[in-house]
């Protein structure tokens, strides 16, 4: 059980983080769980926010988990290509260079790469197009199914990017803070589909090339494995935060109606560094 001083410090903590986050136009949501006493703080953690592209996680542990029943390996290849089929009717489209993070990634239009690298530029530089040509791997709906095995309830993994029939109908993909948490939780226990594949995830994971979020303000020495999002009015991040000294807790920051994007993501990070400051005790 937690002390009420432990109790009071984490509403004081709360109340301080709430304060915080109205200096920014937008809405919030933060879970944060200390893996070591239990201890969470929870700010809006069941609503429903726009995925973005933290539902590169879930389909990164969909692609882990298939791989370890046998359905391929890893190390299988697959072409690249960019024409997709809307989930809407099945018609085609093809994602906009542009509008991708991993615009690297174009230039290996038609030829081979492996299922291994795919998941690691989906997760690192946040690639569409490879996202996209692994949801046909392994199916949205599946991925979904395994996020409900995980406890993770709320999540909707519906769809690849820039499906934009889908996009209109608002067939969107969505997280709440606390469904992320629970995944990132069960991934920093090692028990997502085996512990050596939980730790193949977190290794890609820490490899992450967007820190402008959860590690912005982090001491240099702290290691974040991580997953960030951001669309118009959007940003979020979720991951496990590993302290130098063998303690880890995880943080999801999720935003939406951000009227400033730059404000957000600042207060964010800020968020983020009062959180990792009240485990320097």
């Amino acid at each position: 059980m937690q002390s009420l001083s432990q109790t009071g410090s984490s509403e004081k903590l709360k109340d301080a983080i709430q304060a915080k986050l109205a200096t920014v136009e937008g809405e919030f949501a933060i879970a944060f769980k200390d893996l070591q006493t239990g201890q969470t703080l929870f700010i809006n953690e069941k609503d429903n926010f726009h995925a973005a592209s933290t539902m590169k996680t879930p389909v990164m542990i969909e692609v882990f988990k298939q791989a370890r029943a046998g359905k391929f390996k890893l190390s299988d290849s697959i072409v690249v290509k960019n024409e997709f089929k809307s989930i809407v009717d099945g018609s085609p489209f093809g994602l906009d260079i542009s509008d991708d993070s991993a615009d690297d990634m174009y230039k290996k239009i038609g030829k081979k790469m492996t299922i291994y690298d795919l998941t690691y530029q989906m997760i690192i530089v946040s690639s569409n197009l490879a996202t996209n040509i692994l949801i046909d791997l392994v199916e949205a709906k599946k991925a979904n199914a395994t996020m409900r095995t995980l406890g993770a309830n709320d999540i909707q993994v519906l769809r690849g990017v820039e499906d934009s029939k889908a996009f209109k109908l608002g067939m969107n993909n969505t997280v709440t803070a606390y469904d992320l948490m629970t995944i990132f939780e069960k991934l920093a226990q090692k028990t997502v589909v085996s512990k050596e594949d939980s730790e193949g995830m977190i290794k890609i994971l820490l490899d992450q090339k967007f820190r402008e979020k959860i590690p912005a303000k982090l001491p240099k020495e702290v290691k974040v494995a991580h997953k960030t999002g951001s669309i118009t009015g959007v940003q979020n991040d979720s991951g496990i935060v590993y302290l130098p000294d063998g303690r880890k807790y995880v943080v999801v920051l999720l935003s939406r109606k951000l009227k400033d994007e730059k404000k957000g993501v600042e207060v964010l990070a800020e968020v983020s560094r009062m959180l990792y400051d009240s485990l320097q005790h």
